[in-house]
């Protein structure tokens, strides 16, 4: 039976200047290089500061490139710049074409769709929705065509965001707005995903590992490889500690393992920063 075996590791946050992320990075390429699966996917904040520092996203694309298999990556907001909410301040950084360009020239395109052991593999960028950016209505488009080819198979869709946080209607909160994919875009997408064999969610951005299923969706989120943020600064809605995630998919099913890569450290985001705790 075919089967495919995926590797989603996320929020590495990789800067030359911060060797502790570093090198937690080094532990999970040791392990990718020792279980060597079909794929690796980042999904999202691959640099630390991609916006204001063309040589984080070259420095996080060399360490990437480093590794024994192939690569796809999905933009998050320290890469290209965080979307805006219909609650909450606005960004200080937002999304632009030309951050989102930037991206693209070094870590290739942001949205992407393949297939594979009977699936289909779609990845949106999904910090320009609510943008009004001309790239996020041609996404939409883009997503409507690959939906379209995908009926009749299972489908998992990989972002950076987490959808909600536990159900689709959740309202947005000033407080945590940022932290999953903006009204109206979520409702939009969860209806377009609506038509199709829709089974699973694998997001990041949190830095909290967490697995549940809403509605026969099975909604994953990754945790940083690179460093865990303190109670103080960010509620607990999972599990704080640094990982990756494990899929295996074969025609009509998938598992998943959460892993922690020998060596990797709980990095927390104060100390690397120099500051005192919140």
């Amino acid at each position: 039976m075919p089967q495919f075996r995926l590797t989603q590791i996320s929020d590495t946050h990789l800067a030359r200047r911060f060797k502790p992320l570093v090198d937690n990075f080094h532990r999970v390429s040791e392990h990718i290089d020792a279980t060597r699966p079909d794929l690796v996917l980042n999904s999202g904040d691959v640099a630390f500061d991609g916006p204001t520092s063309r040589d984080d996203l070259v420095f996080a694309k060399e360490l990437h490139s480093a590794l024994p298999v192939d690569c796809l990556y999905l933009p998050g907001n320290h890469d290209i710049g965080d979307n805006p909410t219909a609650v909450g301040p606005v960004p200080t950084q937002l999304p632009t074409e030309e951050t989102r360009r930037a991206f693209t020239s070094v870590l290739g395109e942001d949205r992407w769709h393949f297939d594979a052991a009977g699936w289909c593999f779609i990845g949106l960028n999904s910090l320009i929705m609510n943008t009004g950016l001309d790239s996020e209505a041609a996404q939409f488009d883009w997503l409507a065509s690959a939906l379209d080819k995908a009926v009749g198979r299972p489908v998992a869709l990989f972002l950076h965001k987490p959808l909600y946080l536990d159900v689709p209607y959740d309202a947005e909160r000033v407080e945590t707005a940022i932290r999953f994919v903006p009204q109206p875009a979520r409702r939009r997408l969860i209806e377009m995903f609506g038509k199709v064999d829709w089974r699973l969610v694998g997001s990041g951005h949190v830095h909290q590992r967490r697995d549940y299923t809403f509605e026969h969706v099975r909604q994953i989120w990754a945790p940083s490889t690179g460093f865990i943020i303190s109670d103080a600064r960010q509620e607990v809605i999972g599990i704080k500690e640094t990982g990756l995630v494990e899929y295996r998919f074969q025609p009509d099913s998938f598992e998943v393992r959460h892993i922690r890569a020998k060596g990797q450290v709980d990095v927390d985001l104060d100390m690397l920063l120099g500051k005192q705790p919140a």
